[in-house]
């Protein structure tokens, strides 16, 4: 019997935690430049002392996100930006390190300086600051240019580029949504060099690449999933009890 428990009762955890990754998908549906996050599952054996071959559980992995362009929606505001091809947008992670991400609603706050919901943009030299009250436009390649508050177009100057990067290999999402470079054997992270031949189309943002509708029937098949794991479950413990009381029967 405690081979069904093993089986049913490891799948049944990993279910609610895939059910968890569908959910983050689902939320992040409308989420500018998101990246679906992947789930699966596989056999292993069981580990520890008194191991049975035929006793199996199941083990979860993320194996990464899905890194399909989403769509494309042209919004006419001077500060969206939508990234082309394989190109991210660098910004400074919460940690002062540099992360990447496909998100491109800019903002300029208070201080001048232009953030990824609230985390600054990384240019050339660091973060990129514009002049307060200025009109902000970007160029194709990522160059911002800044014409002063009641100035004519003659008064137009460059303020910096955007640091576009084009990764060669797969990044890896961090616990606060920015993706990084793998580190390395010495377990050191890498910054990734600027892309000269980047691209991006300004007014412009790519939406995310999730399906509400997949995800809502992944959402409804995990949790049929779960359903029917649990009930296995029930099924072992009321055979387990028959065989007890077959065999207290005293003869």
């Amino acid at each position: 019997m405690d081979r069904i428990l093993y089986t049913a009762m490891s799948g049944a955890k990993q279910s609610m935690d895939q059910q968890a990754v569908v959910s983050h998908n689902l939320s992040n549906v409308s989420t500018s430049g998101f990246r679906a996050q992947l789930h699966a599952m596989r056999a292993v054996p069981v580990q520890g002392d008194g191991v049975l071959p035929t006793r199996v559980s199941v083990a979860a992995t993320t194996p990464g996100s899905d890194f399909s362009q989403g769509p494309i929606t042209q919004t006419g505001r001077e500060l969206d930006v939508a990234l082309e091809g394989d190109a991210w947008l660098a910004v400074q992670a919460d940690d002062g390190s540099e992360a990447y991400t496909r998100r491109g609603d800019l903002q300029v706050d208070g201080n001048g300086l232009v953030t990824v919901v609230g985390r600054p943009v990384i240019g050339e030299g660091g973060p990129l600051i514009v002049p307060l009250g200025s009109s902000v436009t970007i160029g194709a390649d990522g160059t911002l240019s800044a014409i002063g508050e009641g100035e004519g177009p003659e008064a137009l100057v460059d303020v910096g580029r955007l640091k576009l990067v084009t990764p060669q290999q797969s990044l890896q999402r961090g616990d606060d949504g920015l993706f990084r470079v793998p580190p390395n054997a010495e377990g050191e992270v890498a910054a990734l060099e600027a892309d000269e031949e980047a691209r991006l189309a300004s007014g412009a943002l790519e939406g995310s690449n999730v399906s509400a509708v997949e995800a809502m029937v992944a959402m409804i098949d995990v949790a049929k999933r779960y359903e029917m794991q649990m009930k296995a479950i029930k099924t072992a413990d009321e055979n387990a009890q028959r065989a007890n009381n077959l065999l207290s029967i005293q003869g």
